[in-house]
């Protein structure tokens, strides 16, 4: 893939280079912040329970400020907590500061005054609708490609652009006319790549291509193939006509190959036997009989010669 990076390339824009990379946040596991926080709730419970029972007005209220203390401080603590499924990551920002991603799956506890962000990491497809449009012969054709991607670096998928997974749909539909109009339908030469008649060294131009467009995204392009690919139909009548021509061409083409090969054949028979002996005029009959025989649409009507050879 990496030998034919260039070709497919060429005409891509060159995307900027992220300003932030993802690296991992700092956050401890969840269970104990978690325990930690319940027994504050219950401390700050039975201090609020313990100052009705206290005759000083200061102790009571000194309950009480202790009490809302503990409670504030629990629910902050307990703020930090979050639950990260598999398939899934946090990315962390503090005061508009990126501060990393969780990917560790499970109940994780990082700084309460942090937000975060949850992204998908999955695998996701992406099906293009039906497009039509001009190949590299002009002619109108439709096609529809499927992409299988996944967000491989959170913080650019993030930061870098609006909305990833509208980045990838709008780039991948880019690419997809771009690779139409590079190649034609079917190549008129023998060695010319196509469309339909190399359609693995088509996709593999048209994954290398997506992928150097949503690399600013984060974005890694698993795999990507087309789903529809056919003329348009204003057309469709015409071209069938025209590879139906071809077909019957290559198909006389063999016929005479092989028509030729059994005429070769005979001939040498013939002389290997010596059963009997043809000049010229009447070894090109000879060919030109054989070849109406092997090489005519419907059966031959024989007529015998009665008479000798020369008769």
């Amino acid at each position: 893939m990496s030998a034919s990076a260039p070709a497919a390339t060429a005409d891509v824009p060159e995307m900027p280079a992220p300003r932030v990379r993802e690296f991992t946040a700092h956050s401890i596991g969840g269970g104990l912040a978690l325990l930690l926080g319940l027994i504050g709730l219950g401390a700050s419970i039975a201090l609020f329970a313990a100052s009705g029972g206290v005759a000083s007005e200061g102790a009571e209220g000194g309950l009480i400020a202790a009490g809302v203390g503990i409670l504030v401080a629990s629910l902050i603590a307990m703020r930090g907590l979050n639950t990260v499924a598999p398939g899934e990551a946090r990315v962390v920002q503090l005061f508009g500061r990126y501060r990393g991603t969780i990917r560790q799956d499970g109940l994780r506890w990082v700084n309460p005054f942090t937000s975060r962000t949850r992204i998908s990491t999955r695998v996701r497809n992406h099906e293009t609708a039906v497009l039509k449009v001009n190949d590299a012969y002009g002619n109108p054709i439709e096609l529809a490609a499927v992409v299988v991607w996944k967000v491989k670096d959170t913080a650019q998928a993030t930061f870098e652009v609006d909305d990833f997974a509208e980045f990838v749909a709008t780039q991948t539909e880019t690419a997809v006319r771009h690779i139409a109009i590079e190649y034609p339908y079917d190549a008129h030469e023998e060695d010319g790549l196509s469309l339909r008649g190399n359609a693995e060294e088509i996709t593999e131009k048209l994954a290398v291509e997506l992928q150097v467009r949503v690399e600013a995204a984060g974005v890694q392009i698993v795999e990507s193939r087309f789903t529809h690919l056919a003329y348009a139909p204003e057309i469709a009548s015409a071209m069938l006509q025209r590879q139906q021509a071809g077909a019957v061409v290559a198909a006389r083409r063999q016929i005479v190959d092989g028509a030729v090969g059994m005429v070769e054949a005979a001939l040498a028979r013939i002389a290997e036997a010596d059963m009997v002996e043809l000049d010229e005029e009447r070894k090109a009959a000879m060919v030109s009989n054989l070849m109406v025989v092997l090489c005519g649409d419907r059966a031959p009507q024989p007529v015998l010669n009665a008479g000798t050879l020369y008769q």
